[in-house]
């Protein structure tokens, strides 16, 4: 199960979760991803550095550019999974209020 919640906690980022939707179309380079979402280089890059840590994207040089991509297709239906959950629970777990991790279970 760690790995699982590992997983989970590397989607678990707004960003991360932007980047990998815009992924889903193929291909980008950082500069497409800071263009399309607003945000520094820098902060898209770190956020890609974990998504391939993690084995979610990967990256392709081509010159000096490297595009990214999404590694494994199942990540689309996990998406879409979790949108139908989202949709069927509404708001119950944007006012969880453990969703953030904070449980009080103690280990």
């Amino acid at each position: 199960m760690a790995a699982a919640a590992a997983m989970f906690r590397s989607l678990g980022d707004p960003v991360r979760l932007l980047i990998v939707q815009h992924l889903l179309s193929g291909e980008h380079r950082v500069v497409d991803l800071t263009a399309h979402l607003g945000l520094a280089q820098s902060t898209v890059s770190a956020h890609l550095a974990c998504l391939r840590d993690c084995g979610l994207v990967t990256a392709r040089a081509e010159g000096r550019s490297s595009f990214y991509s999404l590694v494994h297709p199942e990540l689309v239906e996990l998406l879409r999974a979790a949108e139908r959950l989202l949709a069927a629970t509404g708001d119950a777990v944007v006012l969880c209020p453990t969703a953030d991790g904070a449980t009080g279970v103690s280990r």
